[in-house]
C-alpha cells in the first residue's frame, strides 16, 4: 500500500508589494487602488454614517421641542389590556378632555397608561397647533436610533462603493489575460512541435 503526500501551499501574504521577479507593474497598481478603495468604502461609510445619526438626533430632536405637555382628564375609562407597547412602556387608547391654548375645551383620543379610571388625570401631549400628537423620543432614544441609522447606513454606503473595486479588478485580470494571449503567441512557436 502506497502513502501519498500532499504538499502543502504556503500563502504568501501581501505578495503584490513584494519584491519578486513574477511581480508585474499591473499587480503593483491593482494592489494600489485596490486598497485606495477599501479606504474610500471606510472613509465614505463612516462619513454617511455619521451624517446620517447626526440628522436623525435633529429631526428627534426638533419634534421634541414642538411637543408640550398638558394634563387632560380621561372622559372613559383606559383599556386594561394594553394597545401599544413602546420602549418606554405600555399605552392603552382613551377619551380625554383637555383646555386648549386659548381656553377653549377640546376632546380627543389620546395615548395614557393602562387601567386608569375615568375622572383621572392624566399626562397628554400636543403639538404647536395645539392637537394631539404621540409622546416624543426621549434625548437617550433618540441618540440610539440615530446611532443605530448611522450604522446601517454605514455598512450599505460602504458595500455600495465595494462592487467598483471588484469591477477594476475584472477589468485587470481580463487586460493581464489579453496580454499573456499576445505573449503566448510570440513565445509559443518558438517551442516547436505542438501536441493535438
Amino acid at each position: 500500500m502506497t502513502r501519498t503526500v500532499r504538499a502543502k501551499a504556503r500563502r504568501v501574504r501581501l505578495w503584490r508589494w513584494r519584491r519578486n521577479p513574477l511581480r508585474r507593474r499591473s499587480d503593483v497598481a491593482e494592489a494600489w487602488l485596490l486598497l485606495t478603495l477599501w479606504f474610500l468604502a471606510l472613509v465614505v461609510g463612516a462619513v454617511t454614517g455619521m451624517v446620517t445619526a447626526h440628522a436623525v438626533e435633529q429631526s428627534l430632536d426638533d419634534r421634541r421641542a414642538q411637543r408640550h405637555p398638558v394634563s387632560g382628564v380621561l372622559t372613559q375609562d383606559a383599556s386594561d389590556t394594553v394597545t401599544t407597547s413602546t420602549s418606554s412602556g405600555d399605552y392603552a387608547w382613551a377619551k380625554v378632555r383637555w383646555t386648549a391654548a386659548d381656553g377653549s375645551p377640546r376632546t380627543g383620543l389620546a395615548r395614557v397608561e393602562p387601567g386608569i379610571k375615568a375622572g383621572s388625570v392624566a399626562r397628554i401631549w400636543l403639538d404647536q397647533r395645539g392637537n394631539l400628537a404621540t409622546p416624543p423620543v426621549s434625548s437617550d432614544e433618540a441618540e440610539l436610533q440615530g446611532v443605530v441609522l448611522g450604522a446601517a447606513t454605514a455598512v450599505c454606503a460602504s458595500v455600495l462603493v465595494l462592487p467598483l473595486g471588484w469591477a477594476l479588478h475584472e477589468r485587470l485580470d481580463r487586460r493581464r489575460m489579453a496580454q499573456w494571449d499576445e505573449e503566448w503567441a510570440r513565445v509559443g512557436p518558438r517551442w516547436g512541435h505542438k501536441t493535438g
